[in-house]
């Protein structure tokens, strides 16, 4: 009689990659775990294999990744200062009416008090979740 695999087995990176993982590292004694479904697991070890990982090391590379991230990426938030600028421009313009040194240098001011909420605010867009997954 023949024993089924388990479909796990085959995505466990082998001994070489098991033991250079845990030389020089300090011992930890915390877990943090997810419930995931099995369509969901096998999409995590391949993203730990493709980086040559196990999936344990990995998902602790990705959380603490994100659990260290500042909370404002400067890029974004300058992107989003840059459409904000953009479009208090844009309006008078197509309206016709003239944009004065003033008028920019206020424009400018108020994009930079409120970027970075505007920043959050669009931020939370994509990030809130729209339903249960």
């Amino acid at each position: 009689m023949e024993v089924p695999m388990d479909s796990n087995r085959s995505q466990i990176p082998g001994i070489d990659v098991r033991l250079a993982r845990s030389s020089g590292r300090t011992g930890r004694d915390r877990m943090a775990n997810a419930r995931v479904t099995a369509k969901e697991q096998k999409e995590l070890h391949r993203a730990a294999n493709a980086e040559g990982k196990s999936l344990s090391e990995w998902a602790r590379d990705v959380l603490l990744r994100e659990a260290r991230r500042p909370s404002g990426d400067a890029t974004f938030t300058e992107l989003v200062a840059t459409r904000m600028l953009l479009v208090n421009l844009i309006k008078p313009l197509v309206l016709g009416e003239k944009v004065t040194a003033a008028w920019i240098t206020e424009a400018m001011t108020m994009v930079r008090k409120e970027k970075y909420k505007a920043a959050r605010e669009v931020m939370q867009q994509y990030t809130q979740p729209t339903g249960k997954e």
